[in-house]
């Protein structure tokens, strides 16, 4: 079985996580990144993994659009959805469900919530300013969560 997982990052945990999913999956895994990469054909692959960060609330737009445009073909396949972020319980939550359809929620054989980072190092002046004044942070925090990637690895397998 060949695997896509599609991601994007904005400064790195999302790329992070997707590296840890491609060393836990068996069989063949490609990556793609959709600030970088052209999308390849999907129709090749059994199972695609589709993941992003959230900012400002919200998932990268260049996810949003690769799910609204790949939908139909997202519904054919075995597919799993994460999400990078900082909030916990009803918010992380939340934040899932506003970045991915219902219908492709309930599609997925693995869903996961692996925590975050605000990697201070990464970030632009403005960008830590918004940090600093919404979420109180100021310094670098890393929050994301091996174990929670490595149960969704197990979980999609």
């Amino acid at each position: 079985m060949n695997t896509l997982i599609v991601y994007i990052s904005s400064h790195g945990c999302a790329e992070k996580s997707a590296m840890k999913l491609k060393q836990l999956l068996q069989g063949e895994v490609s990556l793609c990144n959709l600030k970088t990469d052209k999308v390849p054909r999907l129709e090749p692959f059994n199972n695609i993994i589709a993941g992003g960060s959230i900012h400002a609330s919200k998932v990268q737009k260049k996810m949003k659009e690769f799910c609204m445009i790949h939908h139909e073909t997202l519904l054919q396949k075995k597919l799993g959805l994460f999400l990078c972020h900082m909030e916990e319980g009803e918010k992380a939550m939340k934040q899932f469900d506003d970045a991915y359809p219902e219908d492709l929620r309930n599609k997925a054989i693995a869903h996961g919530l692996f925590g975050g980072e605000f990697d201070f190092e990464k970030m632009n002046f403005f960008e830590k300013l918004i940090v600093k004044k919404v979420a109180k942070i100021t310094e670098s925090v890393f929050r994301l969560d091996e174990s929670k990637i490595q149960e969704f690895a197990k979980n999609f397998s």
